[in-house]
């Protein structure tokens, strides 16, 4: 079937495996796992790896919203799943008629949550953000105590967590700032322990934290970037080096390809695409890729990335366009239409990385690998 697809995604099941292995050993068996799989799984796609995750030691799956949870439950999956992001008050039903847990910090969802667990005759476990110093989603710690006692109060809900999330911990190879989150966290959850209320599970975990600050008090570890493959940055990487640390070991997960549209000689003097930002200076044999930025390959790559032909590297000349963009390939013998091309991946000795794109883009792997366009197939290979 791969071979058949024009454009494909292909996840590799051993390096994901391998890589869920790698954290399982970091977390350790008697805290739970949590494979973020939100934004299509971080473009990996997000019914493939979820399968893979819990086949494999993954005890939990964490999203980003209802839609992406239910998807998950018409598959077939029963594990736990935590919706890490927002849920429109209107959306909560879903939520809580498909057995999915939530992140909570308003109290309109709060009380809107309650009357359709009552409604739908079962108990909905919900999970508090604690804000503690990234300004996003959360109750602050003044307020956690009487937040925490108005859900206890109201019918059909149970406080299964309290969560945080790190601001700066990928960016720098100093860590005070996390460290000083850290401890807020553990003091809102001393003083939540201090009323006699008894909260299963507490997580203020990223990729980076788990490789770095190994908490054992803490009972469920979340990990995202880290399982496709990819360090969060190279400042985890070499803090990891400077506090003395065995580096993980991780494969990347994934290859982005697709094939040659068109193969055609250009004269030299040629303007190249649109906005004739590239013009060649000898003759030169271009082919024609059919991807562009509605696919994700985003249009700073113009004239500055390169894609993989036959083992060789071959220049993106012109613009990106919307579906198409062209490539030099007069130095690579023998290309002929629907020869594979490599975006992202590996082909022979050449490999183009996540990071490698987003450093020309001026991004982060992330978001390389996010905007992947989710209509592409996504092959297990």
């Amino acid at each position: 079937m791969a071979g058949a697809l024009v454009e494909r995604v292909e996840v590799s099941r051993s390096a994901l495996v391998h890589n869920i292995h790698e954290f399982r050993r970091l977390v350790g068996r008697k805290r739970k796992f949590m494979a973020v799989v939100k934004a299509n799984a971080y473009g990996h796609g997000l019914l493939e790896v979820a399968r893979v995750a819990l086949g494999n030691g993954v005890d939990w799956l964490g999203v980003n919203s209802v839609d992406e949870g239910a998807a998950l439950r018409d598959a077939g999956v029963r594990a736990p799943i935590l919706v890490l992001g927002y849920v429109p008050l209107r959306g909560l039903e879903t939520a809580a008629a498909r057995d999915l847990r939530l992140t909570v910090y308003n109290r309109e969802t709060v009380g809107r949550l309650s009357t359709l667990a009552v409604r739908f005759e079962k108990t909905v476990p919900v999970h508090v953000k604690i804000e503690t110093g990234t300004w996003r989603q959360g109750v602050l710690p003044k307020d956690l105590g009487a937040f925490v006692r108005d859900i206890r109060k109201r019918p059909g809900l149970f406080v299964e967590g309290l969560s945080s999330h790190f601001a700066n911990i990928e960016d720098t190879t100093k860590h005070d700032y996390p460290r000083r989150q850290l401890e807020a966290y553990r003091q809102a959850c001393r003083e939540i322990d201090a009323r006699g209320i008894v909260v299963p599970f507490k997580h203020m975990s990223c990729t980076a934290s788990t490789i770095l600050f190994p908490e054992p008090d803490f009972n469920l570890a979340r990990v995202g970037i880290g399982l496709y493959g990819l360090w969060p940055s190279k400042e985890t990487y070499l803090s990891c080096i400077l506090e003395k640390k065995k580096p993980v070991s991780l494969e990347p997960v994934l290859s982005w390809k697709t094939r040659i549209a068109q193969v055609k000689k250009v004269p030299a003097g040629a303007y190249i695409g649109y906005g004739c930002t590239f013009r060649t200076t000898r003759p030169t044999v271009l082919a024609v890729v059919p991807v562009g930025y509605y696919d994700g390959y985003d249009r700073g790559l113009s004239n500055a990335a390169h894609v993989l032909i036959k083992g060789r590297r071959a220049p993106v000349r012109g613009r990106v366009a919307m579906d198409f963009f062209m490539a030099d390939v007069t130095d690579v013998p023998g290309v002929k239409l629907e020869d594979e091309v490599t975006l992202l991946g590996a082909d022979g000795r050449e490999r183009i990385t996540a990071e490698d794109l987003a450093g020309l883009a001026g991004t982060i792997s992330y978001e390389i690998l996010a905007r992947i366009n989710p209509l592409i197939p996504r092959v297990i290979v």
